[in-house]
C-alpha cells in the first residue's frame, strides 16, 4: 500500500470519510448508541491526514489532531471494506504514529465503539491502553478510549 497525506479537502478523502461516517451510522442501534457526533463537513477538521492508496485507489484514510492538552487525537480511521483484513489499517496507523512522534506529540489518543471488535483489536495490538473516556465521548457508554505513549524522538 502506498501511503500519502492528503489535505482535508481532497475528494478522495472527504469521499472515504463520507462513508465511514455513514458505516459508523449503520452500525449504530440508534441514536443513544452513537459513539461520534456527525460532522457535517470534513474540511471544517483540522489536523493532518493520510490516505492509503492500492492499485491506484484511494482505499484507507486517517488522521489525527491535536488535543488541547497538547496530545493528538487519531480520527477517522477507514478503510474500504473489500479491502480490509490486509493489515492496511495497521500500516496506517503505523504511519500516523510515526508522523505524529516527528512532529513532536508523545501521547496519541483515540475513541471508538464497543461493538467495533475489529477495532477494539487493531488498537489493543498495536500498544495502545484502554484509558477512561474523554471530552465529547465521556457521556456515551458506548465509547471506548485508547492512549498510547509514543518515543521521544532522538
Amino acid at each position: 500500500m502506498l501511503i500519502e497525506h492528503r489535505p482535508t479537502t481532497d475528494p478522495e478523502l472527504v469521499t472515504l470519510a463520507t462513508a465511514q461516517q455513514r458505516e459508523l451510522r449503520e452500525n449504530d442501534a440508534g441514536p443513544d448508541r452513537r459513539i461520534f457526533p456527525p460532522r457535517a463537513n470534513l474540511r471544517a477538521l483540522v489536523g493532518t491526514f493520510l490516505v492509503g492508496i492500492v492499485d491506484g485507489r484511494v482505499v484507507a484514510c486517517g488522521g489525527f489532531q491535536e488535543l488541547p492538552d497538547g496530545a493528538a487525537e487519531i480520527t477517522r480511521m477507514y478503510v474500504r471494506p473489500a479491502y480490509r483484513g490486509r493489515g492496511l489499517a495497521r500500516q496506517l496507523l503505523v504511519a500516523l504514529e510515526e508522523l505524529a512522534t516527528r512532529g513532536g506529540y508523545t501521547v496519541l489518543r483515540l475513541a471508538t465503539g464497543s461493538y467495533l471488535p475489529v477495532a477494539l483489536a487493531l488498537y489493543t495490538s498495536a500498544g495502545y491502553q484502554r484509558i477512561p473516556t474523554y471530552g465529547e465521548y465521556a457521556s456515551n457508554p458506548y465509547s471506548v478510549c485508547f492512549e498510547k505513549r509514543l518515543p521521544v524522538p532522538a
